[in-house]
């Protein structure tokens, strides 16, 4: 991001730069036996993928282009969602013949749905549904389709395609949401119900932290509803790395970003060791509804273990998507 978490940057099977000196100083190791500086490679180190199907938004950069490179070198079959054919279909030569690139404009209902269509028509089981790409921060307002961009794309475009899919996964099938720590930043109260596109006030790192406040909130939903089923659905911040979705920051910001890489920022591949542990570790396989940060269990904030709230995000959000 040029300076903060989550899910899409520059670059394929970028070489490992030099560790920074957080991940130097916090080590490799929590009580799941990785930590912060581990990498999506080691999580999944000695894995055997094939047979698995694995459906990444976002693959065509950052954290979504070395999720799918390292499963895909695990032996699972790709499936690469970017904004356009061209994108998906660049990155997607990368990750074997297999590989399906797939049109997903997430700010864009209809793509989504034909996205969702294209899915189903290749008639096979998805054995994990990574919801990778996002938006962040944004320096004004922008509404498309009558809703705040960030919310539109990171949650509403994410809710449609899974939603949608839920056939189409397997009896033990995972979603994996990309949330953030950033959720920190959403309104004291939690998601605004009575103010979703931010009418009355609008401040880029709350509205993008709203966002991923809903990311959460949607992942505890889902949980709630396969519980005893078998699948799974979980949540997880990445770290704070540096990739493309920083692309609105400041002028300050990015000046700053080098020396934040140096002291504390993850690397691409660090980045995404906790999205690939839970998708792929075998241990999980019964885990459900939690929120990893580096490669652990960790804790949110109170609203994004809001239950009564998560079922209100999931009722409002069927209504907009009737209406889009």
């Amino acid at each position: 991001m040029r300076v903060v978490t989550l899910a899409v940057g520059p670059g394929v099977g970028y070489p490992d730069r030099n560790m920074s000196l957080v991940s130097l100083i916090r080590g490799r190791r929590g009580a799941s036996g990785f930590g912060y500086a581990s990498t999506a490679e080691e999580v999944t180190a000695g894995l055997d993928l094939a047979g698995k199907t694995v459906l990444i938004t976002g693959v065509n950069s950052g954290l979504g282009q070395e999720s799918a490179r390292v499963l895909a070198m695990r032996g699972a079959r790709i499936l690469g969602a970017a904004r356009s054919t061209d994108k998906a279909a660049e990155a997607c030569r990368a990750f074997g013949r297999d590989a399906v690139p797939l049109a997903c404009e997430l700010a864009d209902p209809d793509s989504v749905r034909r996205c969702v269509a294209s899915v189903r028509a290749l008639g096979i089981k998805l054995d994990v549904v990574l919801c990778n790409a996002g938006i962040m921060a944004l320096p004004t307002r922008e509404l498309a389709h009558g809703q705040e961009l960030q919310f539109l794309t990171n949650h509403i475009g994410h809710f449609i395609l899974v939603t949608g899919l839920l056939d189409n996964l397997s009896d033990r099938g995972r979603v994996v949401m990309l949330s953030s720590t950033a959720h920190q930043r959403a309104p004291s109260s939690g998601i605004q119900f009575d103010d979703l596109t931010f009418a009355r006030g609008y401040r880029p790192w709350t509205v993008y932290g709203h966002s991923k406040l809903a990311n959460l909130l949607f992942a505890r939903s889902l949980a709630k509803r396969f519980a005893g089923s078998g699948r799974t659905a979980n949540a997880v911040h990445p770290g704070v790395i540096s990739t493309n979705l920083g692309r609105h920051l400041g002028l300050a910001m990015r000046i700053a970003s080098p020396i934040a890489d140096a002291i504390a920022l993850k690397t691409i591949p660090q980045g995404a060791a906790t999205q690939c542990y839970v998708a792929a570790r075998p241990e999980l396989a019964s885990v459900n509804g939690e929120y990893f940060s580096h490669c652990n269990v960790a804790t949110s904030t109170a609203a994004g273990r809001d239950i009564a709230m998560a079922e209100r995000l999931w009722t409002v959000t069927e209504k907009i998507v009737a209406n889009l």
